[in-house]
């Protein structure tokens, strides 16, 4: 296959809250939201969505982007589980490796959703993560979000890795990843080709507090990845490859953002898929934006992923000043 993304696989439980309050630093960071205590508290509706999370947003957006793709992960042997295989089967994402578990329930997670914004409400069970037995070496694999108990299997993968240099790794950590430490992960990101992060996250990772932009793309590729991709939400995308520091703005768009879920997944498995396709650094990072643009108009991370065709076609019709600079 050409991409095979590695990672938990979950259903998300949007609540579409009416009564919240949002109170933020006043550069707008670090924000909180807040309800009544003890109160019974109204919602507009709740809408499941399944087969989500950060690597399973990159198999869809890769298989609708034109690539063989396939899945490595793990389900509970119940209903969700059936719904998140039939959701990937529907989108054509290879199935085999997604290992159905008795006694074991599929990941469950709650979205609380206020206005565009989202706050997610997480659990990963405790799936055995391993290398599948007569793992075909694809061309790309794309590894983010795990549980806890996961770490062993970093080190399975670098060994494996190591075995197979044809493959190249893509690597967006998720929280425990995050929380695991750059230093117990220090010979998985000198294996990998992009690693992929927001802003925060990147400051996060490095262990540093606000930092500007250029300090953390050369932070990020100096743990060992060749390229570092960062988005910054209406600031736009960055990537670095140690010659070209580049940036994007977000894609302009008319319509107001509905939902920011998977925005960061789109533009980030996205630039992967182009970088996949051979695109050079500027013209990769100029798909990303577009699929976030996309994905924000609808519910959940996977409803407004585009076709080849489709994201080609916004590109065509862009503005002047969408374009890429230096840094």
């Amino acid at each position: 296959m050409d991409f095979v993304a590695i990672g938990d696989t979950v259903v998300d439980e949007f609540v579409r809250l009416k009564e919240a309050r949002v109170s933020c630093d006043i550069n707008k960071q670090n924000c909180t939201i807040s309800m009544k205590w003890g109160d019974k508290i109204p919602y507009e509706f709740s809408v499941l969505v399944p087969a989500v999370g950060n690597a399973a947003n990159a198999a869809v957006a890769a298989a609708r982007l034109g690539l063989s793709a396939g899945f490595v992960s793990n389900v509970g042997n119940d209903r969700f589980g059936e719904e998140i295989l039939a959701t990937f089967a529907k989108e054509g994402v290879d199935t085999r490796y997604i290992v159905r578990h008795d006694g074991i329930p599929t990941n469950h997670h709650y979205v609380l959703w206020y206005e565009s914004e989202r706050t997610i409400l997480i659990r990963h069970e405790a799936y055995p993560y391993v290398i599948p037995e007569g793992f075909a070496p694809p061309k790309w694999i794309y590894l983010s979000s795990v549980g806890e108990n996961a770490e062993r299997f970093h080190d399975d993968l670098i060994a494996w890795l190591l075995a197979h240099p044809e493959t190249k790794l893509a690597f967006q950590p998720g929280t425990f990843q995050m929380k695991m430490g750059k230093e117990k992960l220090a010979a998985l990101y000198t294996a990998t080709e992009v690693v992929s992060c927001n802003k925060e996250e990147a400051e996060r990772i490095l262990g540093v507090g606000e930092t500007d932009m250029r300090a953390l793309l050369e932070g990020m590729r100096a743990l060992g990845p060749k390229v570092a991709f960062i988005t910054d939400g209406v600031n736009g995308a960055y990537a670095f490859d140690g010659s070209e520091m580049l940036k994007v703005p977000m894609y302009p768009d008319q319509v107001p953002a509905y939902d920011r879920t998977g925005a960061g997944d789109a533009a980030s498995s996205t630039f992967v898929v182009a970088r996949a396709l051979g695109k050079s650094l500027a013209d990769a990072l100029l798909w990303g934006p577009v699929n976030s643009m996309s994905v924000v108009k609808e519910i959940g991370a996977q409803k407004g992923l585009l076709t080849r065709a489709a994201l080609e076609k916004f590109l065509a019709d862009a503005p002047s000043s969408y374009r890429v600079e230096s840094a």
